[in-house]
């Protein structure tokens, strides 16, 4: 087969990693992840709000809620999921996204929720996108609220 001829195929990360990754810049944003009721605000680039609110904080692990708040913009369009962090296994991973429930580790596909075969997998790298663009924008922390 020609090198002309192939396919495209993106690396993705395995889902391992990538909750490990997450897991150590979600550290580097919240420096104290394990005091239950806590609320980050973090603002960046002065247009864009979100809000990471520690819901659960246990021995060994950590649930929060982030989403975004831009006033103005429709629900569809602010982004909101809950991660739960292991801190045993200094992993994250997203449980919920957009009110959909848990996710399955794979789908067959066609489904009746039309979710994606590794829709686990691309929420938790929408994760580590968006974590990666807070640290590059060095966001505002507001503070504990």
């Amino acid at each position: 087969m020609s090198q002309t001829t192939r396919k495209y195929k993106p690396h993705l990360p395995s889902m391992q990693a990538l909750c490990e990754l997450n897991y150590s810049r979600l550290m580097k944003l919240l420096p104290d992840c394990d005091t239950e009721t806590l609320v980050y605000q973090f603002t960046i680039a002065d247009r864009f709000t979100y809000q990471i609110r520690i819901d659960e904080s246990a021995r060994y692990t950590s649930t929060l809620t982030i989403e975004q708040n831009n006033a103005g913009a429709p629900d569809y369009m602010k982004p909101s999921m809950s991660v739960r962090l292991y801190h045993d296994a200094r992993m994250a991973e997203v449980i919920t996204s957009q009110n959909t429930g848990a996710f399955a580790p794979s789908y067959e596909y066609p489904n009746n929720k039309m979710r994606q075969r590794n829709e686990k997998l691309m929420i938790n790298i929408f994760l580590a996108e968006w974590l990666q663009f807070c640290m590059k924008n060095k966001p505002t922390v507001s503070a504990p609220v």
